[in-house]
């Protein structure tokens, strides 16, 4: 009897000898994981919890503060990456405002000090001061638009559109443009009446963008296309040209708001870089996507895919 109760008195110590050692790692296990994570928060290091526990619970709690840890990681990359795109936005802002109100400012000048000014001389600087001020009122309209669109505060209508016409109409539109460029037109659109749910206005703003856009950058090449055409389940819209075109490292980035290439700064050049952004945000306000390919002096394709509405 003393034997079975001394047996019994060993495995009660084991057992208690057993749970504190538990008890003391878990300890030890949880002193680690307030330190470490203490020291990754302090530093802004990308570190993870590396632990080793056979207890089933403290491993799903790991497993959880290391995804918290990734989404940390991806928020901390995403803000220097917003924080980069703000310092060029407001430099491209500071750019394309400063630029026209400068000539204006300089116009006005020149009127007011020069009282023998001849007549034709300041009709013309009245022009290009009208002219001037118009670019920055278009410009404060379009950061306007943007903002609205990424705020969801502009919400599109969609219905029925009839992807030929609007493409028709916006070639046509550009016709005189590109005539006295003396650049050659490729247009490549059915006959059959081709539909998606969209927005004409919207569309028509996207493909003015994107025709604008390949006459400024791609005239080099003196030829533009425009083509339309459908599958089963989708239709596509390809603006393209032969011009310059777009390298590699760039082609990523030019639908970001207010991203310009460097030869965009180039009076040659002018543009404000938020052009291709709000193609872009309107092309998605359709459920649409817009890609880009570019093989410089050979052929730069802007794609726009919708789903097709068969009627």
């Amino acid at each position: 009897m003393i034997a079975v109760l001394g047996v019994v008195i060993v495995l009660l110590l084991a057992v208690i000898v057993w749970q504190y050692q538990n008890s003391r790692k878990a300890s030890n296990d949880l002193r680690y994981m307030h330190d470490k994570l203490s020291s990754i928060m302090e530093e802004g290091s990308h570190e993870r919890l590396l632990l080793f526990s056979g207890n089933l619970e403290l491993q799903s709690v790991l497993i959880d503060l290391n995804r918290l840890l990734d989404i940390n990681h991806k928020g901390s990359i995403e803000r220097v990456r917003l924080e980069k795109s703000m310092r060029n936005m407001l430099s491209n802002i500071s750019h394309d405002l400063k630029t026209p109100l400068t000539v204006v400012l300089g116009y006005i000048e020149t009127i007011q000090q020069d009282e023998h000014l001849p007549a034709g001389e300041r009709e013309r600087m009245m022009k290009m001061i009208h002219q001037k001020a118009n670019e920055v009122i278009q410009l404060m309209n379009k950061f306007f638009d943007l903002s609205k669109l990424e705020s969801g505060d502009r919400e599109i209508a969609l219905s029925r559109v009839e992807a030929g016409e609007v493409c028709r109409r916006n070639i046509l539109s550009f016709y005189d443009i590109l005539s006295a460029k003396g650049s050659e037109v490729e247009i490549e659109i059915p006959d059959e009446a081709v539909y998606f749910m969209g927005n004409e206005e919207a569309l028509d703003r996207i493909l003015s963008n994107l025709l604008s856009n390949a006459i400024s950058y791609g005239d080099a090449g003196s030829v533009l296309g425009l083509k339309l055409y459908s599958d089963e389940n989708k239709v596509y819209i390809e603006v393209w040209d032969r011009g310059k075109g777009i390298s590699e490292v760039h082609q990523d980035k030019v639908f970001e708001r207010l991203y310009t290439l460097e030869d965009s700064r180039n009076r040659a050049y002018q543009g404000s870089g938020l052009g291709l952004t709000i193609t872009k945000r309107l092309t998605e306000q359709m459920n649409g996507t817009i890609t880009l390919v570019s093989q410089p002096y050979v052929r730069t394709v802007f794609t726009l895919t919708f789903r097709r509405l068969r009627f």
